[in-house]
């Protein structure tokens, strides 16, 4: 099959290379899906788990890339809850190789449904950008109808996708970026939005719940604004900063296939648009995941030439891509 591969981590993107590489097989509880569309997070080819394996082992080459929609094509021993020739969405384990690739070997366990009035485009857009947000949100933030949410990257594949899920849950949400970032922000549904640039951070007042994604001075900052028995959530790694009087909450997304079940209903009936801008296939994926200008939305390669006759249905073509890391 074909697949892109890394061996060189000081390369980052440009060390990609698209070779042939055999078919996996399914372990016990996995499928074999074929890809028909994958999605790719840039911050993936710093994260541990690219590189080696659960006891530190180098397991270079590796295939990169942790989003999927596509088909199974084959089951595992015991596996159950999913059949051979069923559309399928998700995330794949982070020590093993990903979605870049024509097929792959996943966790059943890690994958839900993909209806099919929902294009593989779509499907492969939303696992870890939807995920971060409503583990974020909801486990972590505890977020409650009425309370303010402060969002950093709020054009983001995953800004874009708090600012909704807030909104629907009756939150009031103020967004964050660049000053080129305003409309879309608000497009999405942010009711004020600050310009790191230019504006001032704490005229956003007291929020009850930080969602960050920036980390650093940022980061620091924000904790000041989170009222008493708020909190501070971030997906950037341990937090250097605390709320006086509230939490600080750091966490790697997880996949769910309730949670996947309730981003993809959203879709579905129009509560949620995803945030897609490049659109490439495998054989162009090099090029398209080292672009030369700022990322603008989520970059999804299709795979399968099927999917080129794919359409995204629910959202504008714009954005950046921020989203939680793992392989702590």
């Amino acid at each position: 099959m074909k697949a892109i591969v890394v061996t060189d981590e000081a390369a980052g993107t440009a060390g990609m290379t698209l070779v042939e590489r055999p078919e996996p097989e399914p372990a016990i509880n996995d499928v074999v899906v074929e890809v028909h569309a994958s999605g790719f997070v840039p911050t993936e080819l710093t994260w541990p788990s690219t590189w080696t394996d659960r006891l530190g082992r180098d397991r270079t080459p590796s295939i990169p890339g942790h989003e999927l929609a596509g088909v199974v094509t084959a089951l595992g021993y015991g596996t159950t809850g999913l059949s051979v020739g069923q559309r399928v969405f998700g995330l794949t384990d982070w020590h093993r190789d990903g979605t870049l690739a024509e097929y792959v070997a996943v966790e059943a366990r890690n994958l839900a449904p993909l209806p099919g009035d929902v294009d593989f485009t779509v499907g492969a857009s939303l696992p870890i950008s939807g995920l971060t947000a409503w583990q974020g949100l909801f486990e972590h933030g505890r977020l409650q109808a009425g309370q303010s949410v402060l969002v950093h990257g709020a054009s983001g594949a995953v800004g874009t996708m708090v600012t909704q899920f807030a909104r629907e849950f009756g939150a009031y949400v103020i967004g964050t970026g660049r000053a080129a970032d305003r409309q879309k922000a608000l497009d999405f549904g942010a009711q004020e939005f600050v310009d790191l640039e230019n504006d001032a951070l704490e005229d956003a007042g007291g929020v009850d719940l930080v969602f960050d994604v920036i980390g650093g001075d940022i980061q620091q900052r924000s904790a000041g604004l989170v009222r008493a028995g708020g909190t501070l959530v971030s997906v950037v790694g341990p937090t250097e900063a605390r709320p006086a009087d509230g939490l600080a909450v750091d966490f790697v997304v997880e996949s769910d296939r309730a949670q996947l079940g309730e981003v993809v209903r959203r879709v579905r009936d129009g509560r949620l648009r995803t945030n897609i801008g490049n659109v490439a296939t495998l054989d162009d994926a090099v090029a398209a995941l080292n672009p030369t200008e700022r990322r603008k939305g989520k970059t999804i390669i299709h795979v399968r030439p099927s999917g080129l006759g794919d359409s995204d249905r629910s959202c504008p073509p714009r954005g950046s891509a921020s989203a939680a890391r793992p392989g702590r």
